[in-house]
């Protein structure tokens, strides 16, 4: 029996040790949730909404264990892993809450000696595949309303995080939730690619990378069957001449640079009206210069380290580059002496300036503490560059004038638009990735209709 090694970023050390699943226990787990979402699907939606709730209360009573684990597994600061478990919680409730109402049967209005309605049906076992940057609000985004639509559900957490999927799945039995109807299965990427094969999956839920989501289209190719994928960003964000300066640096350098900039839609480059330029880039060295980067298990930490050693030597070549195409880094390595002391994976915060589009720190997702300022003329040259990429999973416009936020985020490409604010998914709204961020749509009342097929009901007296 192979095993996978979760070394913690904190020191390097082995934290997690689990033995992988075999294809047999794949074919168990896949006939044990087929049987049991017979079942489950059967159970009243107000019955499903209670055990979902007192899964989501479980998990928020857990969060002092729960953060500590995120902390070892993935390097978050300690100071900011309860956050997660926080907005887990939000999202949870918010989706069981609009399952209630979004899972009813649509009534089409009456015909004379007809009965017709459209029922949301489950479409039976989704597999559910989660990465390790916000391994618990990822997850939550397809689990929850997976389950709330009558769905069985495996999940598979990333190779980092492996502890989340097993937490997740013990607070769902342990609040009532059959054990078939939720489990977990640690998996090689050869046998995931099995089980989006196995024609008892009826839906896939990824989130990760570019290359990982095209990996998940090859094994469905030959099926007929649905996939919602989340991938990539190189999230913009654009100051207008008329913005609160001050504001603006605060929301995008945190945007930015929190969880080590390892956040699918966290701020990657920044657009500046060339009038307040100047200020912006001032303000942003301070905020980024004021970090407290060291040991993510202390409590004045704010900066903890990348998630791997090769992940902090990718993000250093993509600033080496920069530099040496001309662009200029400003933040002084003398100012974070945790970052030589402690070595790899903790890295420098860096802002470059005199960056181009056409160097790959402004092109390709960096995933790391490094932001890119560049200058624009006007809204329409913000536009064009914000567009200027195979990325489009959020932008952000800071500006006091809520016209030119709509009017510009009309023309950015684009799943959210945000204006004075970054880096944030609200449960009541569809959260969805355009070109190379994805597709399909998770959270709000539209997350349901990717969980569901539609059957329709033509009954006449």
């Amino acid at each position: 029996m192979s095993t996978q090694k979760t070394l913690t970023p904190v020191d390097g050390t082995v934290y997690v040790e689990r033995e992988l699943a075999s294809p047999a226990a794949l074919d168990e787990a896949l006939a044990a949730a087929v049987e049991a979402q017979r079942a489950w699907r059967a159970e009243p939606l107000e019955a499903r909404a209670i055990l979902l709730r007192e899964l989501v209360d479980r998990v928020e009573a857990d969060a002092d264990r729960i953060a500590d684990e995120l902390t070892w597994q993935m390097g978050r600061p300690r100071s900011q892993t309860p956050g997660e478990v926080r907005g887990f919680a939000e999202r949870g409730r918010t989706m069981v809450d609009l399952g209630l109402e979004q899972l009813r049967d649509l009534e089409v209005g009456g015909k004379e000696g007809f009965t017709r309605y459209i029922r949301r049906e489950p479409l039976g076992v989704t597999l559910v595949l989660a990465p390790w940057n916000y391994p618990w609000l990822t997850a939550v985004n397809a689990v929850i309303p997976a389950l709330m639509a009558g769905n069985a559900v495996v999940l598979k957490h990333a190779s980092q995080t492996p502890l989340v999927a097993e937490r997740f799945v013990e607070h769902a039995v342990a609040a009532g939730i059959p054990p078939a109807v939720f489990s977990y299965l640690h998996m090689t990427h050869d046998l995931v690619a099995d089980a989006v094969k196995d024609p008892r999956v009826g839906f896939v839920a990824f989130t990760g990378s570019v290359e990982g989501g095209h990996a998940v289209q090859r094994a469905a190719a030959d099926r007929f069957i649905a996939t919602g994928l989340e991938l990539g960003g190189k999230d913009p964000g654009y100051v207008a001449a008329d913005a609160n300066v001050a504001a603006a640096a605060d929301g995008l350098i945190d945007g930015a640079f929190f969880n080590s900039g390892q956040s699918c839609c966290g701020i990657e480059r920044i657009y500046v009206h060339r009038d307040v330029y100047d200020e912006f880039v001032e303000r942003s060295v301070a905020l980024v210069e004021a970090y407290r980067l060291g040991d993510p298990t202390k409590p004045e930490t704010n900066l903890g380290p990348v998630v791997r050693v090769s992940a902090a030597k990718g993000i250093r070549a993509q600033v080496d580059a920069a530099v040496a195409a001309g662009a200029k880094a400003l933040i002084d390595p003398a100012k974070f002496p945790a970052a030589a002391e402690r070595g790899d994976p903790y890295l420098v915060p860096q802002v470059l300036v005199g960056v181009t589009d056409d160097m790959e720190v402004m092109r390709e997702e960096t995933f790391g503490p490094v932001v890119g300022i560049a200058a624009v003329a006007d809204d329409e040259e913000a536009i064009r560059r914000m567009n200027d990429s195979r990325y489009g999973l959020t932008a952000a416009i800071y500006t006091t004038d809520l016209d030119r936020a709509e009017r510009v985020g009309d023309r950015l490409e684009t799943g959210t638009v945000f204006m004075n604010r970054c880096d944030y998914l609200d449960p009541e709204l569809a959260w969805v990735g355009v070109k190379d961020s994805g597709r399909g749509c998770t959270l709000s009342r539209l997350g349901y209709e990717q969980l569901t097929r539609p059957k329709s009901f033509h009954l006449r007296h």
